[in-house]
């Protein structure tokens, strides 16, 4: 395991002024309104050049996906190079990794070429991973990484059952990022980390009981590291959600989640949104922080919030739905 870092605010100063300037270019609620406002997609697309964005000469899925994933590129790129601290940027870039395990392993085991499904982004080129995958060598990879790829493939071979090797590279994934957060010797980091678990271990619960599957399935999908114990919520019932996170920034997110934890229960539309927003105020903490890593880390979500929004309005426009049905889907900005 790596060292742990020690951080000092003072190595911030530079970037954390920058990033003060970079925040008056994200997507603004306000500028959310206009792109829903706009005449077409195209004209919703226009205000995002408000925000940095390149112009679209057509506004295509494709061409919407290569833009955001330059953009992403270049992001990682210079928050790199001006924080010199890669697990801090790790923490943001590990999930296009087991995003990509995911593709590789499932791909295998249907016999299929998903390469195409591969995202960039990530620690690992994906080509490389590829390449490296069907050659069953990832010795270059992290330990926990190569670990849960190799137990998520012998799981699939054997079970057939995707859903087994989600859940191994899920696990494998938050440890990675707990152990991410620790050794970039960042406290806010860890918070961050801790507020995403939960996150996940709530939407968990939640769909476990609309499934009736609660006991040694939640058991078994829940995991180490947020602020509520899996134990206390893998005992607890759909209804009791609400006490059991009732001291964690998801406290009205669980109450929405205890009454649609029944079969049938109806759409998670704004209980997911709920969760989303959860994690969005812990980090906008980071507003009245003048110096530090913490507004490094809230930026760096804050931008990967910014391209989901972006992707829920142009393609909502492009597929011709209604400018209220799009808001039920966005989350709140961070500015």
């Amino acid at each position: 395991m790596s060292k742990v870092k020690k951080i000092k605010e003072n190595d911030f100063l530079s970037i954390s002024a920058r990033i003060r300037v970079l925040e008056t270019k994200l997507l603004t609620a306000e500028r959310m309104e206009r792109m829903i406002d706009a005449k077409d997609a195209n004209d919703a697309a226009k205000v995002l050049g408000e925000c940095g964005y390149p112009d679209l000469p057509e506004v295509t899925f494709p061409a919407l996906e290569a833009m955001l994933a330059d953009a992403q590129a270049a992001l990682f790129a210079d928050m790199g190079k001006a924080v010199g601290n890669d697990d801090l940027i790790d923490v943001f870039r590990c999930k296009y990794d087991y995003h990509n395990a995911k593709t590789l392993v499932k791909a295998e085991a249907l016999k299929l070429d998903q390469d195409r499904l591969l995202l960039g982004g990530g620690r690992y080129a994906p080509a490389e991973l590829a390449e490296d995958y069907r050659k069953e060598d990832l010795r270059a990879y992290a330990e926990t990484f190569q670990e849960a790829i190799a137990h998520a493939r012998e799981v699939l071979g054997s079970s057939g059952d995707p859903q087994q090797a989600d859940i191994i590279l899920d696990r494998a994934y938050f440890q990675e990022l707990a152990a991410l957060a620790n050794q970039s010797g960042s406290k806010f980091l860890e918070g961050y980390v801790t507020t995403l678990i939960d996150g996940a271990n709530l939407r968990s619960a939640v769909r476990a009981a609309r499934l009736d599957k609660a006991g040694e399935f939640l058991r078994s999908v829940l995991v180490e590291g947020g602020s509520v114990s899996p134990d206390a919520i893998a005992k607890a019932k759909g209804s009791e959600l609400g006490k059991v996170f009732k001291d964690t920034a998801f406290k009205a997110a669980a109450e929405a989640g205890a009454a649609l934890a029944v079969p049938n229960g109806g759409s998670l539309t704004d209980f997911e949104r709920m969760c989303d927003n959860a994690v969005m105020a812990y980090l906008a903490r980071a507003r009245t922080i003048p110096f530090g890593e913490q507004p490094v880390v809230a930026y760096l979500y804050a931008r990967e919030a910014e391209a989901t929004a972006i992707r829920i309005i142009i393609t909502g426009r492009m597929a011709g739905i209604d400018g209220n049905t799009i808001r039920q889907r966005l989350r709140r900005a961070y500015c």
